[in-house]
């Protein structure tokens, strides 16, 4: 599939500054969501309360409010200022990076939603408005940014990430409804990709960068996203240890653009042509461990398994590509 040379370009740093706020979610979500868990959990212990508390209704509307507005506000400064405003329009990016970044958009969405869920359940109103209010928090949030990007002339809206947020809150909203806890946990893994061949290393440098925390932060390549569930809390008789999980992992490799790994330059000329490396999803079965289950009296140290727990821990898998099945003795 072959688009103008201007549409690629424009195509490529869209994808890659999604990746970027998509990123600022993501350390969102490690920083903040594991210790407000942490600080309601030993209130709501998935129950209910009976009691309503306006005091903790108004400061987490508040807070809520805050959080919002100050992450909209550092994004519009960091990405939208120095770009022109147009009038509302769309951007088609459903065929970009093997739909990894849709993937991302998903959990992100979850976990915003399932903290939330919990941190309205701690201020004791009615359980279906906790579920939805905070159900869809994650949705909500996101979509404030697909709006940021519909208005401005260097990218657009974009339905692919909106039904990828709607889809990361409604399951949220679902499973709180069914079960009244969130049994599922949303992690992610990376590690510095590097590639041995001159040509696809230039390449990467330029639109991956040149240092770790930029290849991390924009290399899907070197991203593998996970859901993980604990056997125990659909077998709660069984002699299952609490902290086992399973986890299921999508990744992706052999991307070096948006669409394909062909690259031209402004006028048109081919600059960049690997479309000899086949582009592939990875699927992984892993076992997990859920560092929230370690049992210990240290606040600080609860505080610090929360908030590793969103990163997958290192594991043998089975992995299905290209067609078959292989055994990664770790996956990372």
């Amino acid at each position: 599939f072959m688009i103008p040379a201007v549409v690629q370009f424009s195509a490529v740093v869209a994808t890659l500054r999604s990746a970027s706020k998509l990123f600022i979610v993501i350390l969102f979500l490690f920083l903040f969501v594991p210790t407000a868990a942490q600080d309601t959990a030993y209130i709501s212990k998935n129950k209910d309360s009976a009691k309503l508390y306006p005091q903790r209704v108004r400061l987490l509307t508040f807070a809520s409010i805050g959080v919002y507005a100050g992450t909209t506000a550092a994004l519009y400064q960091a990405w939208y200022k120095d770009y022109s405003q147009s009038h509302f329009h769309t951007f088609n990016d459903w065929d970009e990076w093997l739909q990894m970044d849709k993937v991302g958009h998903v959990l992100s969405a979850y976990s915003i939603s399932k903290v939330n869920m919990e941190l309205w359940r701690w201020t004791g109103i009615d359980r279906n408005k906790r579920i939805w209010i905070g159900g869809m928090s994650g949705a909500a949030y996101q979509t404030v940014i697909e709006l940021l990007d519909g208005f401005s002339s260097e990218w657009g809206w974009s339905w692919a990430d909106f039904g990828a947020n709607m889809l990361g809150s409604s399951a949220c909203v679902a499973e709180g409804r069914a079960w009244n806890e969130q049994g599922v946990q949303g992690e992610l893994s990376a590690h510095e990709r590097i590639y041995w061949d001159e040509g696809v290393d230039f390449r990467s440098d330029k639109i991956f960068g040149k240092n770790v925390p930029e290849r991390l932060l924009k290399d899907y390549n070197a991203y593998t996203y996970w859901i993980s569930v604990a056997p125990k809390s659909f077998f709660p008789k069984s002699k299952l240890p609490a902290w086992l999980q399973v986890s299921l992992g999508i990744g992706a490799e052999g991307m070096f653009g948006a669409r394909s790994n062909i690259a031209k330059d402004k006028f048109g000329n081919i600059i960049f042509d690997r479309s000899d490396i086949q582009r592939y999803r990875q699927w992984y079965l892993a076992p997990d461990i859920d560092l929230t289950k370690i049992k210990t009296n240290k606040k600080a140290i609860r505080i610090l398994l929360n908030s590793l727990n969103v990163i997958k821990f290192p594991a043998p898998a089975l992995e299905y590509s290209k067609g078959s099945f292989k055994m990664r003795w770790l996956v990372f």
